[in-house]
C-alpha cells in the first residue's frame, strides 16, 4: 500500500477604516488577474501531484494547524493508497513559518521554486495570505483553500485562488444575529492587534451596523506582549453580557482564564479557528458555555456523508484515534481537492482545473457543499453555532 509522501518542515467609518489596511495588502495583487495567463504547470507529472503550504506549525496556532494537516493527510493516504488520481500520488509538503509573514513569503517561494510544487495547498493565516498573493501572481500558480476568512481576500475575484471555509463575515453575522435574537444588547469585543484580530474586528462592526447592535466595548492585547490582566479589568468594568473573542490559540485561552479570575461572568463567544481541543486542554471544565462558529457540520451528525468518512478512515487509521474539528476541516478541504483533481482528468493544468471547478455547479457532502464559477470562488457559506458541553465537545 502507497502513502502520501509527507514532510513536516462602532461606526460605519472606523469599520471601513479597520478594512483599509488588508485590502490595500491584496488589492494591487488581485487587481492584475483578470485573466489566467500561461499559468505555470509544474508539480505535475506521470505519477505525482507535489502540494506544499507554508502554515503555523509552532507557537500558539501550532497545535491547530499541525491537525490540519493530519486531517489532509489522512484523505491524501486514503486516495494513494487506492492508486491516487488518475494513477499519480498525491505529495503535500509543508513548512513553517511561525505565523511570521515575511517567513511564509520565503516559505512559499521555496516551495514554488525548489519543490516546484503544482499549488499552495491548504496554508494559513490572513497577514501571511496577503503576503503570498504576489508570488502566486509572479508564478501564476494556484492557491486553495487557504485558512483564512478574511472578506477583504473574497470581495473581488482572483481567479487563482479557491477559498473552502465560509468567510469570518458569514461567521459574524450568525454570532451578531443571535445575540439580538437573544435580547442581549452588552456585548463587547475582545481582539488581537494582529492581522487575524483586525480582520474579524472590521467583520464584527459591519455585522453589528447591520443588526444595529453596537458594542459596549473594544479591547485589544498585543500578540506580541500581551497584558491579560489589564484586559480582565477592562472587561469587568464594562460589565457585558456577552464578548466575543476576535482571537485564537492561547491568546483566546489566557484571555478567558483572566476574566474567569474576576468577578465578571459574561458569556464568551468565539470564531471557528479557535480549537475546542486547546479549549479542553487549556480551560479543562471552565471551557464549558464557550459559544463557537462553526464551519464544518458537527463531528456527531454521522448521516452526513463526509463526516461518516472521516471517521471510518481515521478510526481505521488507529481505533484509539479522537476526533477532531480542526483535522475534519483538513479533511474536507483535502476532499473537496481531490474531488476537484478527479473531475478535472488526466489532463491536469492550472487552466484545467480552474475551469472544471467553475463549471462543476455544487459540490456536496452532504450538508456541506461548495458552489464556484467564473464570478467567484468563495466556496461555502456555512455557519453554525455550537457550545462547550460539560465534557469539552461541542454541541450544536
Amino acid at each position: 500500500m502507497l502513502a502520501a509522501v509527507t514532510e513536516g518542515h462602532g461606526a460605519k467609518g472606523t469599520s471601513m477604516r479597520l478594512r483599509t489596511g488588508l485590502v490595500g495588502l491584496v488589492g494591487l495583487a488581485i487587481s492584475v488577474f483578470c485573466t489566467v495567463g500561461h499559468a505555470r504547470n509544474e508539480g505535475v507529472t506521470a505519477d505525482e501531484i507535489r502540494l506544499g503550504a507554508s502554515a503555523v506549525l509552532s507557537g500558539p496556532l501550532g497545535p491547530q494547524t499541525v491537525q490540519f494537516g493530519e486531517g489532509s493527510r489522512l484523505m491524501f493516504d486514503a486516495v494513494n493508497a487506492q492508486g491516487g488520481v488518475h494513477g499519480r500520488m498525491i505529495r503535500y509538503t509543508t513548512l513553517d513559518d511561525g505565523f511570521d509573514p515575511q517567513k511564509s513569503v520565503e516559505n512559499t517561494r521555496r516551495l514554488l521554486e525548489e519543490d516546484k510544487v503544482f499549488m499552495i495547498y491548504h496554508s494559513t493565516g490572513t497577514a501571511q495570505t496577503a503576503a503570498i498573493l504576489p508570488l502566486i501572481k509572479e508564478h501564476r500558480t494556484l492557491l486553495f483553500g487557504p485558512v483564512t476568512g478574511a472578506s477583504a481576500f473574497r470581495e473581488q475575484l482572483n481567479p487563482l485562488v479557491f477559498h473552502v471555509r465560509a468567510s469570518y463575515a458569514n461567521e459574524a453575522a450568525k454570532i451578531l444575529s443571535q445575540l439580538r435574537h437573544q435580547g442581549i444588547d452588552r456585548v463587547a469585543v475582545l481582539y488581537a492587534d494582529d492581522g487575524l484580530g483586525k480582520a474579524l474586528l472590521a467583520d464584527l462592526k459591519k455585522a453589528s451596523e447591520d443588526e444595529k447592535l453596537a458594542f459596549v466595548a473594544e479591547l485589544k492585547v498585543d500578540p506580541k506582549q500581551p497584558d491579560f490582566a489589564a484586559a480582565a479589568q477592562a472587561t469587568e468594568k464594562a460589565r457585558p453580557q456577552a464578548v466575543i473573542v476576535a482571537t485564537a490559540g492561547s491568546t483566546f485561552t489566557n484571555y478567558v482564564a483572566a476574566v474567569q479570575a474576576t468577578p465578571a461572568r459574561p458569556t464568551f463567544y468565539g470564531f471557528s479557528v479557535v480549537s475546542t481541543d486547546g479549549l479542553r486542554r487549556e480551560l479543562k471544565d471552565k471551557a464549558r458555555g464557550i459559544i463557537l462558529a462553526q464551519i464544518m457540520p458537527s463531528l456527531r451528525n454521522t448521516t452526513v456523508p463526509v463526516v461518516a468518512e472521516y471517521l471510518a478512515l481515521l478510526r481505521a487509521q488507529s481505533p484509539q484515534a479522537q476526533p477532531s474539528a480542526s483535522q475534519f476541516e483538513g479533511f474536507v478541504h483535502a476532499r473537496l481537492l481531490v474531488e476537484g483533481l478527479r473531475r478535472t482528468g488526466r489532463n491536469l493544468t492550472t487552466e484545467s482545473f480552474i475551469k472544471t471547478m467553475e463549471e462543476a455547479g455544487e459540490i456536496s457532502f452532504g450538508r456541506f457543499g461548495v458552489k464556484y464559477s467564473p464570478k467567484s470562488h468563495n466556496g461555502s457559506t456555512y455557519v453554525e453555532l455550537a457550545i462547550v458541553d460539560a465534557e469539552g465537545s461541542l454541541r450544536y
